[in-house]
């Protein structure tokens, strides 16, 4: 009898376990995810956009490390750190994914746990007040050799009972301390991913300011083409009225740019041929023109408003939206020349960039830029950052002022 009174205290050992079971803590990584699905969604695609930042960011340093030129190493630099602070980004992402499920997984054992302990609880509870009453003073009292017979029947079966639900206690308690073992470790490369992160945007700043001064001391037309971009924006009455505006200033300077020089007086005059007569070749359509090569999405996040979309207010949009995370990197989506980089109302800052044969793209709700009108940009380019709580960044691509889906162009 005393060896089973004595199992009784097992339980209890098992619950102040539980009271002084490790929690998860961590970071809030994925709040605006309501299912652990979206969360594995959100985790994949980090891991996806990871992966492909690293190959940028492995081919343009091998192309930094070829470039002859400095200026074409110093873009082909910039925009492989980028690349690397992209794929930071993305690392960061997946490991406060994983802190959210392990989280979520934490919270349900904890309630499986307290359903099972209360039970636990009251049975323990009551058995150990039976059996803090004297053996002694059951000889004296009436009924007292029928009382231990009864609690001698409620042991042999009760005792089972506390035994299987304290088993069941402990598995739940060990998964606890694995979580938390697992959740440590992914903290553990939280911090170092964010600590990579933080050295990566100070060697881009630095770069970034190399080029800053490179361009002030060449003034002039930069300058300029900066100035004639201002008042752009100051006379467009909306957002599409400043892309039409710069269009129509790209397809002039490219139209200037294809006139023919001054010609050359031939040796023998009378057996050269009239410019008139030259054959000429068709100018390229845009309904011919291809995409920008290996365009792709300028930051990393989930799909907010999709191309066609209606909005609550009835207007349809002309791209797509993209939730990116705070201060998250932005990049050129393929590349081009910076028409326009500044702020314009209700849109924070935004970049205008002209690619070849008519494309544009338009990149909105920068919460800073970091290029210039007329800049010359390399695939992947740094164009500036994301708000640092967050937010929206809308991408528009169109050809000849005409909105085209940028995702039915991606990657080609």
């Amino acid at each position: 009898m005393v060896q089973r009174f004595a199992l009784l205290f097992t339980p209890l050992a098992v619950l102040a376990a539980f009271a002084l079971a490790p929690q998860v803590r961590g970071q809030q990584g994925a709040g605006a995810f309501e299912t652990p699905e979206e969360v594995r969604a959100a985790i994949e695609r980090a891991e996806r956009a990871s992966q492909q930042a690293a190959r940028r960011g492995r081919s343009l340093e091998a192309a930094a490390a070829e470039a002859k030129v400095e200026a074409d190493r110093i873009a082909s630099q910039s925009a492989a750190l980028a690349a690397r602070i992209q794929e930071t980004e993305a690392e960061i992402a997946v490991a406060k994914g994983q802190l959210t499920l392990i989280r979520r997984q934490q919270d349900a054992l904890n309630a499986r746990l307290g359903e099972r302990r209360e039970p636990l609880i009251r049975l323990t509870g009551a058995l150990q007040n039976f059996s803090r009453r004297p053996l002694v003073l059951s000889v004296f009292r009436p009924g007292s050799i029928r009382e231990s017979m009864y609690l001698r029947a409620v042991l042999e079966t009760t005792i089972p009972q506390v035994r299987g639900r304290t088993a069941a206690l402990r598995s739940e308690i060990d998964r606890s301390r694995g979580l938390r073992r697992k959740a440590e470790t992914v903290l553990t490369g939280l911090a170092e991913e964010e600590e990579r992160l933080a050295t990566r945007r100070s060697q881009l700043a630095a770069i970034e300011t190399r080029k800053r001064l490179a361009a002030r001391r060449r003034g002039g037309e930069a300058d300029r083409q900066e100035e004639r971009a201002l008042a752009y924006a100051e006379q467009a009455r909306d957002l599409d009225g400043l892309v039409a505006r710069i269009d129509a200033a790209g397809t002039l300077r490219e139209e200037l740019a294809e006139l023919p020089g001054p010609l050359i007086r031939p040796a023998q005059p009378a057996q050269a041929r009239a410019p008139g007569n030259a054959q000429r070749l068709p100018p390229a359509t845009k309904q011919a023109a291809q995409p920008p090569a290996g365009l792709r999405l300028p930051v990393d996040g989930r799909t907010l408003r999709g191309f066609g979309s209606v909005d609550s207010s009835g207007g349809r949009s002309e791209g797509v939206t993209i939730r990116a995370a705070g201060g998250a990197q932005v990049v050129t989506p393929a590349p081009g020349r910076v028409a326009f980089a500044g702020p314009f109302r209700g849109y924070d800052r935004i970049v205008i960039i002209e690619h070849p044969d008519g494309w544009t793209s338009l990149i909105t709700g920068l919460a800073r830029t970091d290029v210039g009108v007329g800049d010359e940009l390399v695939e992947g380019a740094p164009l500036g950052v994301a708000p640092p709580r967050g937010g929206p960044v809308g991408f528009e691509l169109r050809l000849g002022g005409r909105p085209a889906n940028p995702l039915d162009h991606l990657g080609r």
